[in-house]
This record gives C-alpha cells, sequence and structure tokens, in this order.
C-alpha cells in the first residue's frame, strides 16, 4: 500500500502533547532494570504512551490543530514560529506505516483492508479517540522493537528501495530489493545482508577474506596499513558527522554528583573542573587522531561544526579557553589545586567506554595516565553494551567517553542533549536558563539570536563541567573492487545513504 498522508499523520501525532498521555519516564536501578514499570503501565493504560516525551511547545507541538491530510500530503499549520520547520518528516522520521500499525492494534480487524485501516487511524486522530490512539501508540513504541524476524509481515513494510527479508540477533540482516519501488533509483543489487561486526580489526579481517564487501568503522594507524596491502580493496577516508566526547554524570551519588557533598553543588563542580583539566584532548588527537589525518585539530566546541558559522564565536566566548590544551603540565597543576581547594583527596572516576573499541581503549589509557597525575584514581568501566548502559544504569559509571552522531543540520539538535527531560541528557544535567533558552531557540528564525542563543547553552555547560569535547571522527570506508557506487556519507546513515546506487563491477 503506497505511502500516504495517514503515514504522515503518525508523526504529529507521535511529536505533540495534545494526543500523548503524561506518562512519567522510565527510572532505573543499578542493574538498569526499570523501577516504575508499573506507574508508567498505568499511565499509558489510560492516554497514548508513544515513548516519544513530546516537549511542550516545541517542535510539532507548536501544531495545536489537528494537520489536514489530503491524498499524500499533510499540511501543517504552526501556532508560532518553528526554527527547524525544514527538517520536519525527512526519511529518518517517516518510516512506520499507518495501516500496518492499526493491523497490528487490532488483529483481524483490518486485515483484509488497508484504506479501512489507514481511515480507522485519522479519524483517531481527528477525534482524539483515545482507546483507538493508546492501542496503536503502545504498537508503535514496542511493536517494532524486534531483534529477530518477526512472523507479523506488518512490522517489516518499507517505504525504500529494500525490505527486510531476514534476520538473525547479532549477526545479520538481509535486505531485498522491492519489486514495486517507483519513487525513487531503483538498486542495481537484488540482496543486501548487513553483517553486525563490532571489531573494528574483524571488519577489516572480513572484507580481506571476502566475507563482506563494504565495510565502514573508526580506524587506526594499524588498520590503514592492512587496507593499504590488501588487493582488490579500494577505500576512502574523510571526516564523519560524528564527534569524540567526554560526558560526566551529575546526579548518580557519585563522585560528581553534589549529593555525596552533603548537597554542597561547588565542590561537586570542583572535581569536575579538576578532572576535566586532566583529559588530555591534544595527546589524544596527536597519538591517535593526527596519523589518520595529518590536519586533525582539538575540537572546541560541542555544539558548532569546525568550520560552520558560529565556531569561531563559540570557541571565543564559551569559555572553553578554561581547559585550554596548550599547556597539559599546567592542567595537571590546576586539577590538582581544585581538588585541594575541594578538599576531596584521591576521587575516585568509573569511566564507561566501548570495551571493543581500540581506539576508545587507547583514550581511555591516556586519560586514565594524566587524570591519576593528578590525584584521581580512575576505574575502568568499560562494557560491550556501553550504550545501554549510558542509558539504563547511570550509577555504574560518572564519564561517558563516546561519539554523538550528527542525524541532521537541524539548529535545534543539541537541545535534546542539555535540556532536563531531553532524551540525550543521561546524566542529570539541570538549567533553568537552559530551558528557557531551548524553548526561545525552537521559536526563532533570526541566525544571528540562533547563534547567541547556542553560545550561551554551550558558556553554561562549561560553567557546570559537565563534559568536553575531544576530535571530529576521522572515518574509512572500505569496500571490494567488484563493487562501485561506494561513497562516504558526512551525516548518518553514513556510507549506507546511497546503497540503491551501489552495483556490481561487471554490470
Amino acid at each position: 500500500t503506497p505511502m500516504d498522508g495517514a503515514d504522515l499523520l503518525i508523526l504529529w501525532a507521535a511529536s505533540t502533547t495534545t494526543r500523548s498521555g503524561d506518562i512519567p519516564q522510565p527510572e532505573y536501578d543499578e542493574e538498569g532494570n526499570v523501577t516504575n514499570q508499573d506507574e508508567i503501565d498505568a499511565a499509558g493504560a489510560e492516554a497514548p504512551n508513544w515513548g516519544t516525551y513530546p516537549t511542550p511547545d516545541y517542535a510539532l507541538d507548536l501544531v495545536k490543530e489537528v494537520p489536514e491530510v489530503d491524498g499524500k500530503s499533510m499540511t501543517l499549520v504552526y501556532d508560532s514560529p518553528y526554527t527547524d520547520w525544514q527538517y520536519v518528516g525527512d526519511d529518518t522520521e517517516i518510516n512506520i506505516s499507518a495501516h500496518g500499525t492499526m493491523q497490528l492494534a487490532f488483529p483481524g480487524e483490518y486485515d483484509d483492508d488497508a484504506q479501512a485501516a489507514k481511515d480507522a487511524f485519522v479519524k483517531a486522530v481527528q477525534e482524539n479517540d483515545q482507546e483507538t490512539l493508546v492501542a496503536f501508540a503502545d504498537q508503535y513504541r514496542e511493536g517494532y522493537n524486534f531483534t529477530n524476524m518477526p512472523s507479523e509481515p506488518q512490522k517489516t513494510l518499507s517505504n525504500g528501495p529494500y525490505v527486510i527479508t531476514n534476520l538473525v540477533e547479532n549477526q545479520y540482516v538481509t535486505l531485498t530489493a522491492r519489486d514495486d519501488y517507483t519513487w525513487g533509483p531503483a538498486p542495481h543489487y537484488e540482496t543486501i545482508t548487513v553483517k553486525f561486526i563490532a571489531d573494528p580489526q574483524a571488519q577489516v579481517d572480513a572484507i580481506n577474506n571476502g566475507d563482506v564487501d563494504v565495510a565502514a568503522g573508526q580506524p587506526t594507524v594499524d588498520l590503514l596499513q592492512q587496507l593499504e596491502g590488501m588487493d582488490g580493496v579500494e577505500y576512502a577516508s574523510s571526516l564523519e558527522g560524528t564527534y569524540e566526547h567526554i560526558d560526566l554524570q551529575v546526579a548518580n551519588g557519585g563522585v560528581f554528583d553534589p549529593a555525596t557533598y552533603g548537597g554542597d553543588a561547588e565542590t561537586a563542580k570542583l572535581i569536575r573542573q579538576a578532572f576535566l583539566l586532566t583529559v588530555p584532548r591534544q595527546e589524544i588527537v596527536d597519538k591517535l587522531i593526527v596519523p589518520l589525518a595529518d590536519d586533525a585539530t582539538v575540537r572546541e566546541s560541542n555544539i558548532f561544526l569546525p568550520g560552520s558559522d558560529g565556531y569561531n564565536t563559540a570557541v571565543g566566548e564559551t569559555g572553553i579557553d578554561f581547559y585550554d590544551t596548550s599547556d597539559p603540565e599546567a592542567n595537571i597543576e590546576k586539577a590538582k589545586e581544585l581538588l585541594a581547594q575541594a578538599g576531596v583527596e584521591n576521587p575516585e572516576v568509573r569511566i564507561l567506554t566501548a570495551q571493543s573499541n581500540n581506539r576508545r581503549q587507547q583514550e581511555l589509557q591516556l586519560i586514565t595516565q594524566a587524570a591519576e597525575s593528578a590525584g584521581f584514581t580512575i576505574v575502568d568501566a568499560s562494557a560491550e553494551n556501553w550504550s545501554s548502559v549510558l542509558s539504563t544504569q547511570p550509577s555504574s559509571y560518572d564519564a561517558a567517553l563516546f561519539g554523538w552522531n550528527s542525524t541532521s543540520l537541524a539548529v535545534g539538535e543539541s537541545c535534546p542533549n542539555y535540556q532536563e527531560t531531553g532524551v540525550n541528557n543521561f546524566y542529570g544535567w539541570s538549567s533553568d536558563r537552559i530551558e528557557e533558552l531551548c524553548t526561545e531557540l525552537g521559536q526563532t528564525v533570526d541566525a544571528d539570536r540562533q547563534t547567541e542563543i547556542l553560545v550561551e547553552i554551550e558558556k553554561i555547560s562549561y560553567e557546570e563541567a559537565w563534559g568536553l569535547p575531544i576530535f571530529q571522527f576521522p572515518g574509512v570506508v572500505a569496500w571490494s573492487d567488484q563493487v562501485t557506487g561506494v561513497e562516504p556519507g558526512f551525516l548518518s546513515p553514513s556510507f549506507f545513504w546511497n546503497a540503491s546506487s551501489w552495483a556490481p563491477a561487471a554490470e
């Protein structure tokens, strides 16, 4: 069934408080188990729980009236300006079908009539039919969360050139070209099998052995040297839309939490500042990144991309120069002074990062050496499932070392990292001023004012010593010379952005 306005309407319904319940955010224990599930379930039984937690008066919540749906279009009328209106409804957001979700929510009722299912959903949204929307939202939130091939065909419906035809947990997913795809370039490969290989060395081995035809990841000098020596393998190195950074937990009862010091916020901040001063950002770049990209530099903004409008302003006005990298020995001495001022000896910091990522482990070693020279005790809290630990087990780590992946050029993309209930704020960061600024940013179309707001947000983050940027990712994509059309992509999904253009070399 072709995609139409009913499918677009899901985006609005799941992104507005007018069609969402007041659902509590999940709370977790030390093992990552949700401790308030009964409360969440009770709220979700009474009102739709999309799992999206829309922010009041932000983004699509600024569209108060039900959008008009007509054929393949949906018309949004904003009550007030929205900064990133032009990015609403991109490919990453429109990927679930209205009729398929209705069929999952009401088994047997719409199985033979996709149009009736679409019409019923549109009517439920228009009339705010809570009973229907609760069932629909439950499937939207949970129905597509599968790790093996589902038996229900609705769960693998696609609006792109490929559809999932097989999936084995932690092994691979098979994509098969659709016969009815006419709204974009026809793919050249009938099937693409995506194998899940976390270890960069194993990826290189797989492409060398012919087990895979395309691979991408975080390079090291050794891996690049291996690729250079391979026959029949081409590769390209380029910067990616991901940047390395380190974030600190401030509400987990750990070393950076004021509660640890009887609510003394100043003591906790002094310790955070001291730790961030020890992070050897320049050494990390010089030893791990420059050999891969000789013009690499330390990234000095968490919000602005190097070279973009606003980056130089941010570097000059956010206060990141407090963590200046030009004199690491002076930084260590300053860190010692701050620890002495805080009156805390040998504070213990648990650092979470990817256990199987060689470059991250090298970064961790450099950070450990520098921090311990200033008087910190560093505990390696690396984990294979680090991303799950990051969001569900905040009490198990004090600092997180990983990369943020840019998925769009939206101005407001950074706010969810800093707002108290932001989907990317796993650390207890909280600032009334940032809440005000993000609300203003969401409705500001003046580019100069947007920059001013973002600079102030970032300035607050450094004043609070919440975290630091380290470097822009150098990436590498390698492919067999039997495949043509592979091109690196800056934003997510990286090299996979033009998979439909890949073709056999002989074709």
